[in-house]
């Protein structure tokens, strides 16, 4: 038995040192052994199919302004991440933007940069600053690769040292059975790709940045989930009790603040989080809520899915 742990967490080891990636903007080191291209061929079908049968808004007032904030967002995200050495993360990417006619609140990312957003979150984003937080916190987690990231967890849980000393047709046979699990049992499993808590908090933080960069006010994201906050529980999903509550983000989002804004105006992300933290350590935080609860259990997403009243 101990022989065999003994083994299990050496190949981890082993496959973590080895598969080790940063994330732009928080410095954060992840586990990642599964490529663009692999995560692109798994979930192609599947997106083509939920678009080819689901009739998009795109050509509506509703569907143009979230375009066109989409494009901004995305525009200012790519530039950023250029200009400060870190190219690689768009790699894989491609926007599209679509809109889908539906009274449940909700938008998600697909793998590859598709991202869709349901009318019935227009309902709730009534200023361009709050659609705006909504895309740039699905844009964050594309760029932040965190589907890539998903897989290779549930894959070095599931195979682990199956993967070391195996042909290369072996190893991408094995990647294959598992983003196929993931991303072959439909579209419910691609609107519901489960993140864990701390890629959401990522992905809040990263996308003050990028809204802030493309001329929206950051303060939009905080309206936005104190808004969401006054969803009465009752029409809340049942995964939601899992789910960061609102009160929490909003206490991370005021915290990260400042240094989102720091970064926003030309501040080095590494000397940005220093100031920061120096900050915190002197006591003149406002909230201390983005570290606590913060465990890699958590399964959900940005995704509110709240069927509204007709």
């Amino acid at each position: 038995m101990k022989t065999l742990l003994y083994s299990t967490l050496t190949t981890l080891l082993i496959l973590t040192l080895a598969a080790c990636g940063v994330v732009p903007i928080t410095g954060r080191r992840q586990f990642n052994i599964v490529s663009d291209a692999q995560v692109l061929a798994a979930s192609a079908q599947e997106y083509h199919k939920f678009i080819s049968e689901t009739p998009t808004a795109n050509n509506t007032a509703q569907g143009q302004r979230v375009i066109r904030v989409a494009k901004k967002v995305a525009s200012a995200t790519e530039q950023y991440l250029r200009n400060n050495g870190f190219s690689s993360a768009l790699n894989g990417l491609s926007w599209e933007f679509n809109v889908i006619q539906s009274n449940t609140i909700n938008a998600f990312c697909m793998p590859g940069g598709k991202i869709i957003v349901l009318t019935g979150i227009l309902n709730v984003c009534n200023t361009d600053d709050m659609l705006a937080a909504v895309l740039a916190h699905e844009i964050s987690h594309a760029i932040a690769k965190h589907s890539n990231e998903s897989m290779s967890s549930r894959i070095a849980q599931q195979y682990g040292g199956q993967l070391l000393g195996r042909a290369v047709g072996v190893q991408s046979g094995i990647l294959h059975t598992v983003i196929s699990e993931m991303y072959g049992l439909g579209t419910e499993v691609l609107v519901n790709l489960p993140y864990g808590r701390k890629q959401e908090y990522e992905a809040d933080k990263m996308g003050l940045v990028f809204m802030t960069l493309a001329g929206y006010d950051p303060n939009g994201a905080i309206e936005l989930w104190q808004k969401m906050a006054r969803t009465t529980t009752a029409t809340k999903p049942e995964f939601m009790s899992t789910h960061p509550t609102d009160e929490k983000r909003v206490k991370a989002l005021q915290e990260y603040m400042p240094q989102a804004l720091q970064i926003a105006r030309g501040v080095d992300p590494a000397t940005a989080k220093r100031a920061a933290e120096s900050t915190r350590k002197n006591g003149k935080s406002t909230s201390s809520a983005s570290s606590k609860g913060n465990n890699d259990s958590y399964e959900g997403g940005f995704h509110y899915e709240i069927p509204t009243k007709k």
